[in-house]
């Protein structure tokens, strides 16, 4: 079959069997960056077994996809995405809590639960070592998948197991240690599997204490940070014995522009949207920059953000 076709007898599929769904959703509305065309399909399932089952009809019509959290990392091309973008933010159970017998305590978080809520809930049961975490705008899921961290932690320095659907719809867990979990990379990038749920080992606190350090690390984001203009965060990784955002304004690149896409004036390290700035327009942009960071100063910047095409 055609790839038409194949669209229009997935969405046939998932319509027969109330798996909610939408057609040419813009991605746009769907990430922070604001930036993107639309989706043939975007698929919200509210359960696993809905998402489970979305997976394989999926399979079944050849239809390729791609799983969405917050967005906040990810950057769709202007054309959109010709398969099914499947968003897991409606699949959010609130965490568990279980005391351990060393004394630790073990919580849980659905893929699609933002990080801000989870660290809250730390918080509130006086739970500590997910403050570094508060204010990354992301999921539980897309935390895992790119090991994000901030203010000197990581979540592999927290992180107990994760459960995951493999390629052909079979759920496993897997032990912090067998997640390949590095600088803003994990096994999750390397394999087609999605992230379902991740469990995270955290010690008995202060929650005022904690709750101090959660707010502190937030406002340190709004002084230094271009939170109030839609970005994908920090858009470049960090290169072995330099900061991105240093060499960037060394190169006197703040500000620096390309249509509506724009290196922040705050922070060299993100590329914000001034307002219409396209997929092309970043691509552009980051590569530009990298281009003249590496004649000027022969640091290699490579892109932290996903471009999805």
């Amino acid at each position: 079959m055609q790839q038409t076709e194949q669209l229009q007898s997935l969405a046939a599929a998932l319509r027969a069997e109330d798996l909610p769904f939408v057609q040419q959703e813009p991605l746009a509305h769907h990430t922070t960056f604001q930036i993107g065309g639309p989706a043939a399909l975007f698929c919200r399932p509210e359960k696993i077994s809905a998402l489970a089952r979305t997976l394989e009809l999926c399979r079944t019509y050849g239809v390729r996809h791609y799983f969405l959290g917050n967005g906040s990392n990810t950057l769709f091309s202007d054309h959109g995405f010709s398969g099914a973008v499947i968003c897991t933010t409606a699949i959010s159970p609130r965490p568990t809590i279980t005391e351990q017998p060393d004394g630790s305590y073990l919580i849980s978080a659905g893929a699609g639960m933002k990080l801000s809520v989870l660290c809250t809930v730390a918080q509130q049961n006086a739970l500590t070592g997910l403050e570094f975490a508060y204010g990354i705008p992301g999921t539980v899921g897309g935390a895992v998948y790119m090991n994000a961290g901030a203010y000197g932690g990581e979540m592999r320095d927290v992180m107990e197991r994760v459960t995951f659907l493999d390629d052909q719809g079979g759920m496993h867990t897997l032990g912090v240690m067998d997640l390949d979990l590095g600088y803003r990379t994990s096994i999750f990038e390397k394999k087609p599997w999605c992230v379902l749920e991740a469990v995270f080992r955290l010690k008995k606190g202060n929650a005022q204490v904690i709750q101090t350090v959660m707010q502190d690390f937030m406002q340190r984001r709004r002084d230094k940070q271009p939170l109030e203009m839609p970005s994908a965060g920090s858009t470049f990784k960090r290169p072995d014995g330099a900061f991105a955002g240093r060499l960037i304004e060394q190169c006197g690149l703040r500000g620096f522009s390309v249509g509506g896409a724009a290196v922040s004036t705050k922070h060299c390290g993100f590329v914000v949207n001034q307002g219409g700035a396209t997929c092309a327009d970043v691509i552009a942009l980051t590569d530009e920059v990298a281009k003249i960071v590496r004649e000027r100063t022969g640091f290699v910047l490579e892109r932290e953000i996903r471009v999805v095409e």
